[in-house]
């Protein structure tokens, strides 16, 4: 066993304890390490900030001479904006910022298909 798979096991057992007294969900991905534990009042809306949140922290440590950087920033950059706004309504500021990054996207989008259909000679 790992320690990772001893932590887990005993993260099971401390679980199991309080699962009585305190509703949890918990999320396995063991392959790759994850356990996410949510208590009872976890919405959709929160769950999907907090995941939002990992993508865009890959984003912000990605090197920009990355060929997808910029796809993923601006993703991440246009759902935290509607993530933010879900329960209200987009501000005029809200839109043109989503549609700057829609023009990013595009951009990007044009030098990656030029890449492909001109790869580099090596």
């Amino acid at each position: 066993m790992t320690d990772f798979d001893n932590f887990h096991h005993d993260l099971i057992e401390l679980i199991k304890k309080y699962e009585h007294d305190i509703p949890l969900k918990v999320e396995e991905d063991l392959e790759n390490n994850i356990v996410k534990i949510f208590g009872a009042k976890i919405t959709s809306l929160a769950r999907a900030q907090n995941g939002l949140n990992d993508m865009t922290e890959l984003a912000y440590t990605t090197a920009e001479h990355h060929p997808y950087w910029n796809l993923l920033y601006n993703c991440s950059e246009i759902g935290h904006t509607i993530l933010d706004n879900w329960k209200k309504s987009l501000s005029s500021d809200d839109v043109t910022d989503i549609e700057w990054a829609l023009k990013q996207l595009n951009q990007t989008l044009e030098k990656i298909k030029t890449n492909i259909d001109n790869p580099p000679d090596h």
